[in-house]
């Protein structure tokens, strides 16, 4: 069971852990997309700005490609030597390559030393974030009280979309504070440098974090195995359904939260801006949902039917939402009307994923399994969402692509719920 007496300020102090470190790691990713064509000529040669551009893409790319690497190291050292040490050590190597990036020498100053040390300091970025939220939403979740796991867990994804809103909210204060001459020149390295004083706070937040009890009467008893193989042996059924369900969602969460502004910019519905305006609007809207939402399924619903309920409906309105918006010619209410109700249906997991991930795995693997299948489906085949969903378009002829490729994400989503049993109710394994 979760520890049941729990003084309300140490609760405070755990939530307050596990918000504060999704917010840097989510910042800082945020921040470096948001300005990367301000970046570009900084790192790069100035001969061939498209090269420039696309190299810096690709360095963000290969951030998120390092976080399942990342979710193995931080899965298995967590799972060995506790949560807390994890989310130490994880909010750190975030916190210190942020500062970095803001002090890096230039192309001009140091020639192919900048680009090579970029992506260094990405490199590690994208170690650190593998391992941060899974940490962070286990911890949350194994020292919530009992009957709060699902809220209490509902804070790592608060602190995740906080923290992006935090960084486009910076790189468009620099933006518009400063002439361009003078964000090319300095300006753009000041929410990076204002990100790694946000890093130390967490640092110093998280300096005395102790494990829950039930790790460290696990941890004294546990064998000499690798948490990592077991999640692949032992508790190979859970982790491949976790799999399943987390590309599944990542796949919805992606086309709704980032592909969405483009499809509308690409099929002549709206310009990019004002799309892009409307989806961070909503975006503000889904931050107070996540947790109500996740007290539904604390305390009314399943949380497993509570998810499955959101995303089934989320496929059944995918035709009949994008067919409206197309036959409207992109009318203002239509898209809105289409905005916010994927929105707050995704809020629905986004607010109770963390606690049905952590309570589909025993505590001996968990962390170990919780990462890797989360990292690998949503980071890289959510990931990939934007991409698959252009060739989709482009292949079929058909903006109504994007529709179906929606339906067959929430339907194997559905799916993997339905072969999963739910926990919701049941002390932690």
């Amino acid at each position: 069971m979760a520890e049941a007496a729990i003084a309300a300020p140490e609760l405070r102090h755990r939530i307050m852990a596990g918000f504060i470190g999704n917010v840097v790691e989510w910042y800082d990713f945020a921040l470096y997309g948001y300005l990367a064509g301000v970046i570009a000529p900084v790192f790069f040669p100035a001969g061939n700005p498209t090269a420039g551009l696309i190299a810096t893409y690709g360095i963000f790319a290969a951030g998120f490609l390092m976080r399942p690497l990342g979710a193995a190291v931080f899965g298995w050292f967590g799972d060995r030597y506790g949560r807390a040490r994890t989310m130490q050590i994880s909010v750190a190597m975030m916190a210190l390559p942020t500062l970095l990036l803001g002090l890096l020498p230039s192309y001009a100053t140091a020639g192919l030393l900048a680009p090579v040390l970029l992506v260094l300091v990405r490199i590690l970025q994208g170690l650190s974030v593998g391992g941060e939220f899974s940490s962070s939403a286990t911890y949350l979740v194994e020292t919530a009280p009992q009957g709060r796991r699902g809220l209490t867990g509902s804070w790592a994804n608060i602190g995740s979309m906080s923290g992006s809103l935090l960084g486009v909210g910076a790189a468009a204060l620099v933006t518009n504070l400063f002439p361009p001459e003078a964000v090319s020149a300095w300006a753009w390295r000041l929410p990076f440098l204002g990100g790694a004083l946000l890093g130390t706070t967490a640092i110093w937040i998280r300096r005395n974090l102790h494990n829950s009890e039930r790790f460290q009467q696990h941890h004294a008893g546990r064998e000499d195995s690798s948490p990592l193989l077991q999640a692949f042996t032992t508790n190979r059924r859970e982790t491949l359904l976790a799999l399943g369900f987390a590309a599944a969602y990542g796949t919805c969460y992606y086309i709704a939260f980032v592909y969405l502004p483009e499809w509308l910019s690409a099929q002549g519905l709206m310009a990019r801006g004002p799309a892009l305006a409307i989806n961070t609007a909503m975006t503000f809207i889904v931050i107070p949902l996540m947790p109500l939402t996740a007290l539904v399924g604390d305390r009314l619903l399943p949380r497993r039917s509570w998810i499955g309920l959101a995303l089934f409906a989320l496929g059944a309105l995918a035709w009949p939402l994008h067919h409206w918006m197309l036959a409207s010619g992109g009318s203002l209410v239509s898209i809105l009307t289409s905005h916010a109700i994927a929105f707050a249906l995704l809020s629905v997991p986004l607010g109770s994923g963390p606690a049905l991930f952590v309570e589909m795995f025993p505590e001996s693997d968990r962390l170990s399994g919780y990462s890797v299948a989360f990292n690998i489906g949503v980071g890289i085949f959510g990931g990939l969402t934007p991409m698959i969903a252009t060739s989709l378009i482009a292949a079929t002829g058909s903006a109504m692509a994007l529709a179906l490729y929606l339906i067959v994400a929430a339907a194997v989503a559905v799916a993997a719920l339905a072969l999963t049993p739910d926990r919701s109710r049941a002390p932690l394994r």
